[in-house]
């Protein structure tokens, strides 16, 4: 077997188990089920988004140090970030969804501007770009697009007033 497709196989693989362990995560209607909008809960869920923005971060800065499996080991933690705010956006009152319904998008769709790194970082490789070369890049964009996310996440919180009885 051919080196390179193992690689794609593994990653191949740990997007498949990362789909399968998210996906009865994702709530059917607009409320998680048992997770009310209480200011503790609120607190709970975007702690726990920052814990999640952390293994990002922590992702991004040793993952050219693992080659091409570093690529798969950001990507889960990314995905861990979109799961972790998708339960956060679940603990919001529906006053807060209403009011803070243009900065939550402009939230969903700053992740998926910084998903399209990792496309972007398929496509350098598959242009002949060395791994090392094209991980390092897609780590940095990923790295500095999580911070202004989160520095929006928190101006948002802040206008919601979240986790506030």
């Amino acid at each position: 077997m051919k080196p390179h497709l193992s690689h794609y196989r593994v990653f191949a693989g740990s997007l498949l188990l990362v789909t399968l362990i998210t996906l009865p995560l994702q709530p059917i209607s607009g409320q998680w089920p048992g997770v009310p909008a209480t200011p503790q809960s609120q607190r709970n869920a975007l702690g726990a988004v920052r814990a999640q923005f952390g293994w990002v971060q922590n992702a991004t800065q040793v993952a050219p140090n693992y080659g091409a499996q570093g690529y798969g080991n950001v990507w889960q933690a990314f995905e861990g970030l979109r799961g972790s705010y998708s339960g956060f956006k679940s603990t919001l009152s529906p006053q807060q969804q209403a009011y803070g319904a243009n900065q939550l998008a402009e939230l969903d769709a700053g992740l998926d501007i910084i998903a399209e790194a990792f496309t972007n970082y398929q496509d350098d490789v598959s242009s002949g770009q060395p791994v090392g070369y094209a991980l390092r890049n897609m780590c940095r964009a990923v790295r500095q697009a999580c911070e202004l996310w989160l520095q929006e996440l928190n101006k948002t919180c802040s206008r919601l007033h979240v986790g506030f009885g």
